[in-house]
């Protein structure tokens, strides 16, 4: 038994592991490169030497409220408030801002572009928070 085992064996290494050629089966017309290990970056030398500071604060995301006919019906029957807001910020910015500036919880943020350039943003609140009472609390009724 054992002598047969190294008999085997000896075959094998000198058959070597190129003894039998199989040939790859491709199933698809389309050559896919292969995925090879991406090591992660070491730089030499840190390329800032501090952080930008933030560029946008809840003052500069918030621009004012917007205080309409429809904006006031909007706080009436759907407890949504109304704000003209800085167009670069994007709606997670404008949930922080608000829920920053009011202290308040925010259910959804809608945003729009108007025709003159302005983004206007509808914040709807939770229910458990009136927006009548931030309305009044910021002043615009």
């Amino acid at each position: 038994m054992a002598a047969t085992q190294a008999q085997n064996a000896k075959k094998a290494a000198l058959k070597g592991t190129n003894g039998s050629k199989t040939l790859k089966y491709r199933s698809s017309t389309i050559f896919r490169r292969p995925k090879v290990l991406e090591l992660p970056k070491k730089p030499l030398y840190q390329r800032k030497a501090v952080a930008h500071y933030p560029r946008m604060d809840s003052y500069d995301v918030i621009i004012s409220p917007l205080n309409t006919e429809t904006a006031m019906k909007k706080i009436e029957d759907s407890n949504t408030l109304v704000f003209i807001v800085n167009k670069k910020a994007n709606k997670y910015q404008i949930r922080d801002a608000i829920k920053k500036l009011y202290e308040v919880e925010i259910a959804s943020v809608n945003t729009l572009i108007r025709p003159d350039g302005k983004k206007k943003a509808f914040v709807r609140l939770t229910a458990d928070h009136d927006a009548l009472d931030i309305a009044n609390k910021i002043g615009y009724i």
